[in-house]
């Protein structure tokens, strides 16, 4: 487990300027893109097991939590300039127009999740129960507003 902190911690320090790596808006676009559904998978691991469907194991929830704690931070870098249109984006034009609400949206989003990813860390079942709906519900409510449910 150590050995995989460390090195999602230099994964992290190697991608934080990552706005200024992308060659072009649709590389910003895939990288988003893949960053939430590495995120999406970890956290629907967490779920599964708070809502009873599938097995507790504390040792793959404070797997999850460590990529969770690396992950989570990375797809907003990524909504830089340009990056608003491109093929197969579903990120609403909003996110542009109302910047301070995304950020606000993103921040709490983050502020959740590193509660969830503190409880699966501590390995009990009961506190990661408690923290995956407030997290839940702060990605719903930035889905809701500022996703797309059509591509472009």
């Amino acid at each position: 487990m150590k050995k995989t902190t460390a090195a999602l911690a230099v994964l992290a320090a190697a991608v934080a300027p990552a706005h200024a790596q992308f060659a072009k808006p649709e590389d910003a676009i895939k990288y988003r893109q893949g960053a939430f559904i590495v995120m999406g998978k970890h956290f629907r691991s967490l779920g599964d097991m708070a809502n009873g469907k599938a097995p507790f194991d504390a040792r793959i929830a404070a797997a999850d939590a460590e990529v969770l704690a690396v992950v989570s931070s990375l797809p907003y870098a990524a909504f830089g300039p340009g990056t608003e249109r491109g093929a197969n984006t579903k990120a609403n034009p909003q996110i542009w127009q109302k910047t301070a609400e995304f950020n606000k949206d993103a921040d709490d989003s983050r502020a959740e999740v590193a509660k969830l990813v503190a409880a699966a860390r501590g390995g009990s079942l009961d506190a990661i129960k408690a923290a995956f709906n407030p997290a839940a519900k702060t990605c719903k409510a930035c889905h809701d507003s500022f996703k797309d449910s059509d591509a472009r």
